[in-house]
């Protein structure tokens, strides 16, 4: 098995607040890092401001380029945008660990609300249209505002990983434990990712009344 540290981890959606944090921390970790974006010059520039963040080896990239040069890839784009870029990207990703952190929130004057997917959650959507892919779902609950954050030592919070393939999900748990303060822990098949994309909308609004950045924990592991 290939060591954590070696893979070259792409992020499409890297120039937005949580692809971009995760970078930052990935980064620090000395993980090499490419951010994915429609614009290859948008995504060169947040890659900039990465380095001048975290230091580390990160590069820029559209979004094609990003899929076709990394190991593992996450996927943290806008939902309504989320169907049409991975089926684009359908070749560039076979055979590659895609790690899918897409919430399918709306938001009205009541706050947020999980919205119905057809396949039933967005890492469902992403594992049909993505069938040679190793598709997992992690890191929907972690703030972005933390891991931006480098003067916050630990990012103390619990990273539910879920997938049907043993060892993407194992790699994936281990690349959240390169983030300091993360556990990953394993979170059931790839059909329960739907309770977890829609937890969020809870997490947001505990956040929003609390005025924190609270995050996940599991007890008893």
């Amino acid at each position: 098995m290939t060591e954590i540290r070696d893979l070259t981890v792409g992020v499409l959606g890297g120039t937005g607040a949580q692809g971009k944090g995760l970078a930052i921390r990935w980064a620090k970790a000395g993980l090499k890092v490419i951010i994915g974006s429609r614009s290859a010059e948008r995504a060169e520039l947040a890659a900039k401001e990465i380095v001048d963040v975290a230091g580390g080896d990160v590069r820029g990239a559209d979004n094609t380029d990003c899929a076709a040069d990394s190991d593992i890839v996450l996927v943290a784009v806008p939902w309504d945008g989320h169907g049409d870029l991975l089926a684009s990207l359908r070749d560039q990703l076979a055979g590659k660990i895609v790690i899918d952190c897409v919430n399918p929130l709306g938001f009205d004057k009541q706050g947020p609300f999980a919205l119905p997917v057809t396949e039933g959650s967005a890492a469902q959507q992403a594992e049909l249209l993505l069938p040679e892919s190793r598709v997992t779902a992690a890191f929907h609950h972690v703030s972005a505002v933390l891991l931006a954050d480098l003067s916050v030592s630990e990012v103390d919070m619990d990273v539910l990983v879920l997938g049907d393939d043993r060892e993407a999900t194992d790699t994936v748990r281990e690349l959240a434990e390169l983030v300091p303060g993360f556990r990953g822990v394993y979170g059931g098949r790839l059909r329960n990712a739907h309770q977890v994309e829609a937890f969020t909308a809870n997490l947001i609004a505990v956040n929003r009344r609390y005025k924190t950045h609270a995050g996940l924990k599991i007890t008893g592991v």
